[in-house]
């Protein structure tokens, strides 16, 4: 009998405790997560902040799960340190547990501002199921919010405030809202979609520090240039620093996250990784790459627990991840790596259309859709083929993209 390990109970240690016991019925499986509950909808706690949705819908999978399944789920429990070479994962409760395949799905901590009273009451940070809660509770008590990070994980605060009646100012580094994948016409319309919500872009902006009250409670940032904004609830999203400090003396090749190949494997034999925390190779791109989206992530602990049961390289990770926000009167969209182009090309249809396309090498590898998005699954389709595009670019910018449209390679090439 085979014993599989999992550390993280996130959608990707799920999945692939799903898929193991699927795989090796016979398996024994164990789960460690250090969180208080079993799986929960990520997408969805952001709806629980903005007060949207009750916690019944959110919650999907309670304990009676993992037994139904024979998993042995471990919460509230700390990973310590793995020895690769006895096989054995330590917890902080001196639990010894042995393994012949470990998989490290753990993920990542919300990056804390480093500037003074970043750690005040009031100042918050957007990941667990918990951290949704305190945010609810705080925003419907606050009447000025500060909003930190200009990425896909800030914009869901300025959600927040604008559903919770929060007057917001959102603090932006650059010069406008995710500026490595936005050129100022899409940006634009984000921002647009902000106002509405009642939270003002502030660019060239950010928090030098926090000012607080006795109690510590937050009442103000003041950002680089000296503007102070009083607020009672801030929002803090400027990344993940990634869970690794348990695996310090394991051997595990980092870079920026753990290295895996397209099976999920790490460079240390049976040490498998999957989820937000990996750095993969992508073999769409041919190149090593990071993606944090939830289907991105299921598919990782999907293939991971296919090649640890087969104990061999069975099934290669091959993914067009996908980002969605709604929190706005039109729908966005973002696919692939859209930062990672050299070319681009877009166009604005409307006040609230717009599209952009990342090509690399003739071929496409990402892109954001706004208003319309209809056309993500030929572009979609498109990237996992890895056509080259060639001199066809601009077709992908006609209001109705299909497959049909493009030349075939052959013929670009006549």
């Amino acid at each position: 009998m085979t014993d599989y390990v999992i550390i993280g109970d996130g959608i990707s240690g799920s999945s692939a405790a799903e898929t193991l016991r699927e795989e090796d019925p016979e398996s024994s499986i164990t789960v460690i997560t250090d969180e208080g509950e079993s799986l929960y909808n990520r997408i969805l706690i952001k709806e629980h902040a903005k007060g949207k949705l009750p916690e019944a819908p959110i919650s999907i999978h309670d304990e009676e799960w993992y037994e139904e399944r024979d998993i042995d789920l471990s919460l509230n429990t700390h990973v310590t340190t793995v020895d690769p070479d006895e096989k054995i994962v330590h917890t902080h409760e001196g639990e010894d547990i042995t393994y012949d395949k470990l998989l490290i799905a753990t993920g990542g901590t919300p990056t804390q501002l480093p500037v003074d009273d970043s750690d005040a009451e009031g100042v918050h940070h957007f990941w667990t199921f918990q951290d949704a809660r305190r945010i609810r509770e705080s925003a419907e008590a606050a009447e000025n919010g500060v909003i930190v990070g200009a990425g896909l994980l800030g914009i869901d605060f300025a959600a927040v405030c604008g559903a919770q009646g929060v007057e917001g100012k959102y603090l932006m580094r650059g010069d406008r809202w995710w500026r490595y994948a936005l050129s100022g016409d899409g940006a634009e319309i984000m921002h647009e979609g902000m106002r509405e919500k009642g939270v003002e872009p502030v660019f060239d902006s950010g928090v030098d520090h926090f000012e607080t009250d006795a109690d510590g409670q937050v009442t103000a940032a003041v950002d680089p240039n000296g503007e102070r904004y009083e607020c009672d609830f801030a929002g803090v999203a400027i990344g993940l620093t990634f869970n690794t400090e348990f695996l310090r003396g394991v051997g595990l090749e980092m870079n920026n996250g753990i290295v895996v190949d397209e099976f999920m494997q790490t460079n240390v034999d049976d040490i498998y990784a999957a989820g937000d925390i990996t750095r993969f190779y992508d073999v769409l791109l041919d190149e090593e790459a990071q993606n944090g989206s939830w289907g991105s992530a299921k598919e990782q602990g999907r293939v991971a627990a296919v090649n640890m049961a087969a104990d061999d390289e069975d099934e290669v990770f091959e993914w067009v991840s996908s980002y969605s926000i709604t929190h706005f009167d039109f729908p966005f969209l973002s696919f692939g790596h859209p930062t990672l182009g050299d070319e681009h090309v877009e166009r604005r249809y409307s006040d609230t259309e717009w599209r952009r396309i990342a090509i690399k090498d003739g071929k496409i590898v990402g892109g954001v859709l706004i208003g319309d998005l209809s056309p993500q699954r030929t572009l979609k389709q498109l990237m996992r083929e890895q056509r080259d595009i060639g001199e066809q670019a601009e077709v992908l910018l006609e209001p109705s993209v299909e497959i049909d449209d493009l030349a075939p390679a052959q013929s670009q090439e006549q």
